[in-house]
């Protein structure tokens, strides 16, 4: 009943906002390997999309358990990002600490490796494909984590953070398109 009641409230509070995309998620776990795979649709340009998956410096306003990004160098193609943050929940929560060297394809791709940090490997690739709706994103990260991942709880807490994080940038593409233009 209690969840009845708070599904009721919630969905009535989003009546006038923007409806999160529906958010494909895919983990597999083989060995130490985790590979996660998303993919959504936003009713955004690709445009719109970039300027939200590429803003590092302010990606702490819109992603709850990240407590720290900034850009250490940017070239044309090539951003190097430092971000801290956590992943999980209360005592199962681990921090994460990286240097990543991101490059760009502007409105097509996001390639990042990590180059320093807490984990063994995290390499993460975003596509942008635009459709006549909007665009749709597909992410692929690959990782080895510097912790166990217990096997029956652990993939769906991967997955459990993963859609949140990807709903909370979602939610700010949406937010940002809703905006109304400067006056000029």
């Amino acid at each position: 009943m209690l969840i009845t009641a708070v599904l009721l409230l919630s969905s009535g509070a989003q009546a006038d906002s923007p409806v999160p995309p529906e958010i494909n998620i895919r983990v597999d776990v083989a060995g130490e390997s985790v590979i996660v795979d998303v993919e959504f649709f936003v009713r955004a340009t690709a445009e719109e999309a970039w300027a939200v998956m590429v803003d590092f410096d302010n990606a702490t306003r819109f992603i709850a358990k990240l407590h720290e990004s900034r850009i250490l160098k940017r070239t044309p193609d090539t951003l190097l990002v430092a971000q801290k943050g956590t992943m999980g929940l209360g005592p199962f929560s681990v921090p994460l600490d990286s240097v990543s060297e991101i490059r760009l394809r502007p409105f097509e791709k996001i390639q990042s490796r990590m180059i320093s940090g807490n984990m063994k490997k995290y390499d993460s690739d975003a596509e942008l494909h635009r459709e006549p709706e909007g665009t749709r994103v597909k992410y692929r990260v690959e990782s080895i984590p510097d912790v166990w991942i217990p096997p029956l709880i652990g993939p769906a807490m991967i997955e459990l953070e993963t859609r949140s994080r990807f709903r909370q940038l979602t939610e700010e593409i949406l937010r940002r398109k809703a905006r109304p233009e400067p006056a000029r």
